[in-house]
């Protein structure tokens, strides 16, 4: 299985043992050793993740790099965080998700209206099964632990990814900026119930629901 590391916070690097990994297409840096790489699509898996994509709109531009050596990845000096998982599902944007093993599954899943909320359709990504997973995030991200007792409010253009048997909401609400005058609109929250991680970056992306 491929090995992820963080070189740095802004370069990941893949150890490939003659096994392969996905990453964002154009996001090799650097490598050494052999290594191969083929250009794939994004966004889910065989015919039913094809069939998906046009759905959905939910698509990366995705490379399978396969071969012996050290292969080194970046996007725009973008913060990276290194995720395991253990037979669990990552639900992730497309556009925060830089790496993931080659045996991981991905897909798409139905979010509602949080994905309405960012423009970004009401589908997002996810990926499945046992191994390692890198994301992107404008900042350095932030694990959020939520628990029952401690449910977690997230602005809609903050979040990242989040993983764990949780259940979230779309909701209306007050943030600091409305408060002080300073928002362009309706502020939303999403609402993260249960228990599981939540990521969030420093950084907020432009939403329907307006400056949040």
């Amino acid at each position: 299985m491929a090995h992820l590391r963080l070189q740095g916070s802004k370069v990941l690097a893949v150890q490939l043992t003659g096994d392969a990994v996905r990453a964002k297409n154009g996001s090799m840096v650097a490598y050494d050793g052999r290594m191969n790489f083929k250009k794939l699509s994004g966004g889910g898996d065989g015919l039913r993740g094809m069939v998906t994509r046009r759905l959905t709109g939910e698509q990366m531009e995705v490379m399978e790099v396969r071969g012996e050596g050290t292969c080194w990845f970046a996007d725009k000096a973008t913060e990276i965080s290194v995720v395991s998982l253990r037979g669990e599902t990552l639900y992730v944007e497309a556009s925060n998700l830089l790496c993931t093993d080659a045996g991981l599954r991905t897909g798409t899943t139905f979010t509602g209206l949080r994905g309405a909320s960012q423009g970004q359709g009401l589908f997002t990504t996810t990926v499945e099964g046992s191994g390692q997973a890198a994301l992107l995030s404008d900042g350095p991200a932030m694990a959020l632990r939520v628990s029952s007792a401690y449910p977690l409010q997230v602005d809609p253009g903050a979040y990242v990814a989040h993983q764990g048997q949780l259940r979230q909401h779309f909701q209306s609400g007050v943030n600091f900026r409305t408060v002080m005058g300073e928002g362009g609109g309706e502020a939303f929250q999403i609402r993260f119930e249960g228990e599981g991680v939540v990521w969030v970056q420093p950084s907020e992306r432009k939403t329907f629901g307006g400056d949040l």
